[in-house]
């Protein structure tokens, strides 16, 4: 029981310092800055993959597949961002 609640405040202690970096960064490199998260999504996505896949508790492997849908969200929705503003530099062909 100590370990579940060390681990649940580290997971708060880094929600609210994620929320308080994220919120200080201008709105110019949050595009940047999510192209470059989608590589960390990706380790994640491997992580939780070899978590859900490694462990023979039935609550670990709820927690790998939750951790694996949102880590594929985040990767979708950072490559559709980052396709959207690369679209933005495109030069507009006149027919």
């Amino acid at each position: 029981m100590s370990g579940l609640i060390f681990n649940l405040f580290i997971f708060v202690l880094a929600s609210f310092v994620g929320f308080e970096l994220i919120s200080k960064v201008p709105p110019t490199l949050h595009t940047p800055l999510m192209s470059g998260a989608n590589a960390i999504s990706g380790i994640t996505i491997i992580g939780a993959l070899v978590v859900a896949g490694d462990v023979g508790n039935g609550l670990a492997h709820l927690i790998g597949f939750v951790a694996i849908v949102f880590a594929t969200i985040n990767v979708v929705g950072g490559f559709m961002v980052t396709d959207r503003m690369l679209e933005m530099f495109k030069k507009k062909e006149d027919n």
